[in-house]
């Protein structure tokens, strides 16, 4: 394992996993620790960070796993009907919340010079107009793998120094980036407190140290009017004067009904992020007023 994950970062030393290695692994991590569990993990997915850096022969191996004589794609122990080559946003489909989830959509965000600003979006329809939608952990769990699949597909690497959470919502969103995209890089703390006059940080606020020209990935649970975006980025532009900025973020209220928003500037904190000027821009839903509650009502 230390010898394949070595090689999945680039490091030049290490070796790339056999298929015959990820068919065994596949089926042994769908069991569980105990023997007993019956999820299907496709093979593929435990290397979809490097899937490109694989022997043509081994990315040939796991396209074909499941298809039949029809080529008509069929469960097999360890695998599921998934291609990583033609439907790169639907990994982990499996823990879908079907009774939350609504439309996927394609959103054009700002993001990096000769960088990919097509992002596919799911909506969160809420039936209960005028109280805050209560997500579940399947909800949450997948929102998080859409944000994951859209830095993977930024189309360049981003290696971050330091990815920052706002809030509780907001630091487990940058515990597990940082654990799945940015090879355990230093984790932040932003604890907003309300004031006044609009917000405030709390003295319990984690900034860790980082080189003079720092990636920054910022992760918030949901943007709705208020300008707190713009705070965060100058208070961490303050810390870091030379840092290039990232915005991950969970949940985004749309002006009108229809969550299928047909442009960035539909969304109600768009200007703001646009203002925040970021390198790039990622979103895993959109959302209605008055918004959403992560599970165990994290703040």
């Amino acid at each position: 394992m230390n010898a394949w994950e070595t090689w999945a970062r680039g490091r030049g030393q290490g070796s790339p996993p056999s298929f015959a290695s990820l068919m065994i692994l596949s089926i042994a991590y769908g069991r569980g620790p105990l023997g007993a569990a019956e999820e299907p993990i496709p093979p593929g997915e435990l290397v979809a960070e490097a899937y490109e850096r694989l022997p043509i022969e081994d990315q040939i191996a796991l396209r074909t796993v499941g298809v039949d004589g029809d080529g008509i794609r069929s469960p097999v122990p360890g695998s599921v009907n998934y291609d990583p080559l033609n439907h790169p946003d639907m990994v982990g489909s499996l823990f879908r919340s079907a009774d939350q989830i609504g439309e996927e959509f394609t959103l054009s965000v700002p993001t990096v010079e000769f960088g990919n600003s097509e992002i596919c979006v799911f909506t969160l329809p809420n039936l209960r107009a005028g109280q805050l939608l209560d997500l579940n952990w399947s909800t949450f769990g997948f929102g998080i793998e859409r944000l994951a699949r859209q830095i993977k597909n930024l189309g360049q690497r981003l290696d971050a120094d330091i990815c920052f959470g706002i809030n509780e919502a907001g630091l487990v969103m940058a515990t597990f980036l940082a654990s799945d995209r940015f090879s355990r890089c230093a984790i932040g703390y932003l604890r907003c407190n309300k004031v006044q006059d609009g917000i405030d940080l709390d003295e319990h606020s984690y900034f860790p140290v980082a080189r003079e020209f720092p990636a920054i990935v910022i992760c918030d649970f949901e943007v709705k009017h208020a300008d707190v975006v713009g705070f965060i980025t100058r208070e961490i532009r303050s810390k870091y004067p030379k840092a290039q900025l990232y915005f991950a973020v969970f949940g985004a209220m749309t002006k009108a009904a229809d969550l299928k928003v047909g442009s960035f500037d539909d969304l109600t904190g768009g200007q703001i992020m646009r203002k925040a000027d970021f390198s790039a821009v990622f979103i895993a839903a959109t959302m209605s007023p008055p918004g959403i509650e992560p599970p165990l009502e994290l703040r």
